[in-house]
Parts: C-alpha cells; sequence; structure tokens
C-alpha cells in the first residue's frame, strides 16, 4: 500500500500555518470561539461563535465585538504577506450594516494595497443568513517586532 503523500509545507504555506499558529494562541482568542485560515496569500477567513456574552444592553452583538473581527481579518489578510515582521494596526473604519444576533459569523479579510512599509487590507462579516453585518477597511505597518520570536509562531 502507498504511503500518504505528505504535505509540503513550506513558502507561503508554512507562513500561513504559523500565521494560524500565531492567532490560535493570542490571549484575546480565548475569550472568542474563532478560528483563522489564511486561504491564500492576501486573504484571511476567521469564523466566529459569539454569544450572549457579546451582547450589549440592547441583546445583540457590541462593536468592540465587530471591530475585532474585522481588524483581525484584515490584519491577517495583509500579514499572510509579510514574512519577517508583525504588522500593527495604524488606522481602521468599519461600517455596521446590521445587528449580529448569537450564532456563527464569518470575517472575510482581502488585502487591497501596499507591499513595503504600509498596507491597507479591507474585511466583512458574513452572518449565517450569508448578509453582510459590517465591513471595514485598515492601514497596517511594519512594526520592529520579528514574527519568528512570538509564541505560537513556528514556521514548520
Amino acid at each position: 500500500m502507498a504511503a500518504e503523500p505528505v504535505p509540503d509545507v513550506s513558502g507561503a504555506d508554512a507562513h500561513a500555518r504559523a500565521l494560524e499558529a500565531l492567532y490560535a494562541e493570542a490571549p484575546i482568542n480565548r475569550l472568542f470561539d474563532s478560528r483563522l485560515e489564511i486561504v491564500s496569500p492576501g486573504v484571511s477567513r476567521i469564523s466566529f461563535t459569539l454569544g450572549p456574552e457579546h451582547f450589549h444592553a440592547a441583546g445583540a452583538v457590541h462593536g468592540t465585538s465587530y471591530f475585532k473581527m474585522l481588524d483581525d481579518a484584515a490584519f491577517y489578510a495583509a500579514n499572510s504577506l509579510v514574512t519577517d515582521r508583525f504588522l500593527l494596526t495604524t488606522a481602521f473604519n468599519l461600517f455596521f450594516t446590521r445587528p449580529l444576533p448569537a450564532g456563527p459569523v464569518i470575517a472575510e479579510g482581502r488585502w487591497i494595497s501596499g507591499r513595503r512599509r504600509v498596507f491597507v487590507a479591507e474585511a466583512r462579516l458574513i452572518d449565517a443568513e450569508g448578509e453582510e453585518a459590517a465591513r471595514g477597511t485598515g492601514t497596517f505597518m511594519r512594526s520592529q517586532i520579528p514574527l519568528a520570536g512570538l509564541p505560537g509562531y513556528a514556521r514548520g
């Protein structure tokens, strides 16, 4: 019987898996039921499940959760193109289009422009019915923080 092929985990694929591990290791993500996937260079997807613990007083998801999901998706889309340094969010604009109830949400991030020092990426939140609930655009700048030194970022 032939052995299963070993997946090639080098280059962009290794960087993508390392970013996914970095996301999972971040302490803030212990507060959310979420999982990052780097779909391809410049594209990310985060699956979230939101519950009543994320609600404001009127019974819908608080804006801080929108921001976190949008910022993370845009950030990881941009950082998937940078293999040596951690990016930092320098600005973020978001637009709320509908309230989110408890349940599953997808944050889709996509790099728009920039390849040297400043990157621009956008993200959108898609609710369980497939409707857009929010959209945002961020700018991200290279930091002096090496990715290789961060807990969870291990390129195998």
